[in-house]
């Protein structure tokens, strides 16, 4: 990707917001012309509240994080991170097992799908707060139950049909602009190196390639205990990753013995395979890549672990 000397960004005003982050910050919402790839920029509000700053942070990321699965997804969003996940046959287990993860942190959260969402669907959403919903279709039924919570934003978001992921990221600094690739890569589990004695059972990788694909939307430093299909712990944005592994054990309600783990970048130190036997974990998935990889491989194996390297990190500032 080049990058000219000048960068110039045409984008027009969506609307404005009664305020930004905080009440005593003025904003607006400006998106691209001509976008083709479904995004929280080309939805409809289809009820609700008017959006606010942070609401339309949530929705990007709840969106792009149900994006990366095929298979039926829900995903809760708090202060753009996931605090629940999961994937089932149906958007309603889906989403019950997502909040299952931790119920108090899903309290006022965003709930994002990547299915139509149905009567049933709707009628346990609209039994919680929760400030949106954002979803690529909703039945008729559905719609009729949210009028009952007619604060509650429904977003409907153009998720169905082939698309092309691309553009820019752009975090702004006082006085810059930082301009990156989108982080757009991902690798499945079963095509990563195995650096340990044994090798992950078929259970495992699938569970590895699901906790790899949400640990890439937990902000950094991030560890994510799954099963296969659910979200068993998630620590986020801590300054030391043994610090987040203690967090994602700390909060986890569902039992963590026999999950595996994500992690966003490599382990520095061995401790943070110590703790993720001490709760039980049984594989992990890693970008590998530390001065001391083989004293954590060393690690893995004394404790009978599972452990894979991706060979790609995910942070997330």
């Amino acid at each position: 990707m080049e990058y000219p000397a000048t960068f110039t960004l045409q984008v027009k005003k969506a609307q404005n917001l009664r305020y930004g982050e905080n009440p005593q910050q003025t904003a607006a919402f400006y998106v691209e012309k001509d976008i083709d790839e479904p995004c929280v920029s080309n939805t409809i509000q289809l009820q609700g509240k008017e959006l606010s700053f942070n609401n339309i942070i949530d929705l990007d990321a709840a969106i792009e994080t149900v994006k990366e699965f095929e298979q039926s997804a829900a995903v809760i969003i708090k202060h753009t991170n996931p605090c629940g996940a999961a994937l089932a046959d149906s958007p309603l287990t889906a989403y019950l097992k997502a909040r299952e993860c931790d119920p108090l942190s899903a309290f006022g959260g965003i709930v994002g799908f990547n299915r139509e969402v149905d009567a049933a669907t709707a009628k346990e959403l609209t039994s919680t707060f929760l400030e949106a919903v954002i979803a690529p279709g909703y039945s008729d039924e559905a719609l009729e139950i949210f009028t009952a919570k007619k604060n509650v934003r429904v977003m409907l978001a153009p998720l169905l049909g082939e698309y092309i992921q691309s553009g820019y990221d752009l975090k702004k600094v006082v006085g810059g602009l930082l301009v990156q690739g989108r982080d757009l890569g991902m690798i499945n589990a079963i095509d990563c190196k195995v650096v340990t004695e044994r090798t992950p059972s078929a259970s495992e990788y699938d569970a590895l390639d699901f906790a790899w694909r949400i640990c890439k939307h937990v902000k950094s430093n991030a560890i994510v205990f799954t099963s296969r299909d659910q979200t068993i712990g998630i620590g986020a944005g801590q300054m030391s990753r043994v610090d987040s592994s203690r967090i994602a054990v700390q909060k986890a309600l569902l039992p963590i013995k026999g999950s595996v783990l994500a992690s966003d970048a490599f382990f520095p130190f061995r401790d943070g395979v110590d703790a993720a036997a001490e709760a039980g974990v049984t594989a992990i998935i890693q970008p590998g890549g530390s001065m001391r990889d083989e004293e954590v491989i060393k690690a893995a194996n004394e404790h009978g672990i599972a452990m894979i390297f991706t060979g790609m990190r995910h942070f997330r500032h």
